[in-house]
């Protein structure tokens, strides 16, 4: 003869599995795909010759990014860019150009990372030559006027210094560049110049060849045959008076 809980044993488990099956159901079906796509990592636009700039308070250009194709994925609200270039603005300063191969914009835009063959090129002023970084990887933060990275950098500055690290801060507003570690710095000292004092000339006086010499003395003999002569005449001798009364006498 049965139970009571031998009855009711089954009754419950079935029970007890149909619960866990419905709530299984029900949480495959919260974590299942959206029907929009929002969900997955494809672009929702793409622009081509991207450009897009920024401005301060008085209206003055702080800083262009430009790029040959832009993309938007609406999941993360991140931004792709192909040969993206950055260029950026100071006040009585001169521009900074960043340039790589890819990069990448945050969904605040306030982050902007280029990777791959990165050359930041800084412009020649107060006497200061013209900069070039090349490195690998380089994150951009336009409203604080900082780029940085942990990559390896190469710094040239004209005429002849070469400077390589790893790790670099660069500061926009101060123009300075800061190494983070193994630093190796190759300086020549630029030759000085020397400045040559250039003289006025001096008029050479033609010098006369023979034929011109013979005939400027024939020219100045018949000049002188032909004038007129001065001389006065020669004064008549006085004659001696002799006494000839005296003369006869001796």
């Amino acid at each position: 003869m049965l139970t009571r809980s031998a009855i009711f044993f089954p009754l419950l488990l079935a029970g007890t599995l149909a619960l866990i099956t419905f709530w299984i159901n029900v949480a495959v079906e919260q974590q299942g795909p959206k029907i929009d796509g929002s969900n997955r990592h494809d672009t929702d636009y793409t622009m081509n010759n991207f450009v897009t700039t920024q401005t301060d308070i008085t209206g003055r250009l702080r800083y262009v990014l430009a790029a040959i194709e832009m993309q938007h994925y609406p999941d993360d609200d991140s931004t792709v860019l192909q040969r993206p270039r950055f260029t950026q603005y100071t006040v009585d300063k001169p521009y900074t150009q960043i340039e790589g191969l890819r990069g990448y914009v945050s969904s605040d835009g306030e982050e902007v990372e280029l990777v791959d063959n990165v050359k930041v090129t800084r412009q020649a002023f107060e006497g200061k030559g013209e900069m070039q970084l090349l490195t690998e990887k380089l994150t951009i933060l336009p409203n604080q006027d900082i780029a940085k990275t942990n990559s390896p950098v190469v710094i040239t500055q004209a005429p002849n210094t070469v400077i390589h690290g790893t790790g670099m801060i660069f500061d926009k507003k101060s123009q300075t560049i800061k190494l983070l570690s193994r630093v190796k710095v190759h300086y020549e000292r630029p030759e000085a110049v020397a400045v040559k004092t250039i003289k006025p000339p001096t008029k050479a006086l033609p010098v006369a060849s023979n034929t011109q010499t013979k005939a400027q003395s024939a020219l100045q003999k018949s000049a002188a045959d032909s004038k007129p002569s001065t001389k006065l005449p020669n004064k008549p001798k006085k004659l001696k008076i002799v006494d000839i009364k005296q003369r006869s006498k001796q």
